[in-house]
């Protein structure tokens, strides 16, 4: 592609994806406008059985949709660090067409958290034209040159990942072996409001990870952990929520706890308790109790970086607090994201997003 068209796909993307995603009625449409009304787009079915590998692929037919990567990792030079990959899609309309009819709209984030620095990046596109997409099998999922694909299979038990952006990079290869998927809700069926609202949310948080990250200091080489989420709907929020407060949390015991409160009329809870083997138990609103506990001054707001967490169902009583309060990313629709460490009851380590602030 040569570069004038490359600019003129990224001009109208940006375009585009603002005008879906952030109109000027946003604050009554939930966060981001994603409690508005899905119109003639697919709506999450509580009926239906997720079947693999074809749901690691797009759903065209839904309005929003992602495939988002977190780990934290153990640097050689003995230092924490925190990556982010994220592939979204959004649609104008629901269906696919070929070449600039796609109504598709695919934008990436990428970010590299240090404990002193968050370094992000974004790109779009315009579906259709081979500059981004997604295939169920192989899996493969890419922006541009940012890549996450199977590595010698053809699900996504075994992956490899890469992005660049100023003054950051990262080439990872991830493996979480035999161990199965965890599908949040009801079989995969995430309720995300009293009204209502849902998606189709499933994970895989069993990764180990070895690679490299670039930084302006040079090459260093890591281990660690990663978690893969899969969302996708065409109206996730209720239009009184204002944003969430997500969390990914990897314990010292093997177990695991995703986590999320919706902010707004009444706040809404979910959360997943996730056994060493698997087993995944979802649990009801109220039963996780968040809150926060210490904020920072970030991007001229006021952020909460440290959280008190509590899921009395499993004797959870703990501390969570940022790597670095710092990690916010200055993207179209901006919101922090980094990693925690997770002191108290349980020990370990995970990630935390929050938006609306």
């Amino acid at each position: 592609m040569n570069a004038r068209v490359s600019a003129l796909a990224i001009i109208l993307a940006r375009v585009i994806v603002l005008g879906l995603l952030v109109p000027a009625t946003a604050v009554a449409q939930g966060f981001a406008g994603l409690g508005s009304d899905a119109g003639g787009f697919a709506l999450p079915d509580p009926d239906h059985v997720l079947s693999f590998p074809a749901d690691h692929g797009p759903h065209p037919d839904f309005r929003i949709e992602w495939w988002y990567l977190t780990a934290t990792l153990d640097g050689a030079d003995g230092r924490d660090y925190g990556v982010q990959w994220t592939l979204f899609r959004a649609a104008l309309a629901p269906g696919e067409a070929g070449g600039w009819d796609s109504p598709q709209i695919w934008f990436g984030h990428a970010g590299l958290t240090t404990p002193t620095r968050h370094f992000h990046a974004e790109k779009l596109a315009r579906g259709g034209i081979g500059q981004a997409g997604v295939q169920a099998a192989p899996f493969s999922a890419h922006i541009d040159d940012w890549v996450m694909q199977s590595n010698g299979g053809t699900g996504i038990s075994a992956l490899s990942l890469s992005a660049h952006g100023d003054g950051f990079g990262y080439d990872l290869m991830l493996d979480a072996g035999d161990r199965p998927l965890v599908l949040h809700g009801d079989g995969g069926y995430s309720v995300k409001s009293r009204d209502g609202q849902a998606s189709h949310y499933y994970s895989q948080p069993f990764y180990r990870i070895s690679g490299t990250l670039q930084l302006p200091d040079g090459t260093v080489k890591v281990t660690g952990d990663g978690w893969f989420d899969r969302e996708w709907s065409s109206q996730p929020l209720s239009a009184s929520q204002e944003g969430w407060d997500w969390f990914s949390l990897s314990f010292d015991s093997g177990d695991k706890l995703m986590g999320f409160r919706l902010r707004g009329n009444g706040d809404f809870t979910s959360a997943t308790w996730i056994a060493p083997d698997g087993q995944a138990t979802a649990l009801p609103d109220g039963a996780l109790i968040v809150a926060p506990l210490e904020r920072s001054k970030v991007a001229g707001r006021e952020i909460p970086t440290a959280w008190t967490l509590r899921l009395p169902a499993r004797g959870v009583d703990v501390e969570v607090t940022a790597l670095n309060p710092h990690s916010w990313m200055d993207t179209s629709f901006a919101y922090w994201e980094g990693p925690v460490r997770v002191a108290g009851s349980h020990k370990g380590r995970g990630y935390l997003e929050m938006t609306g602030y």
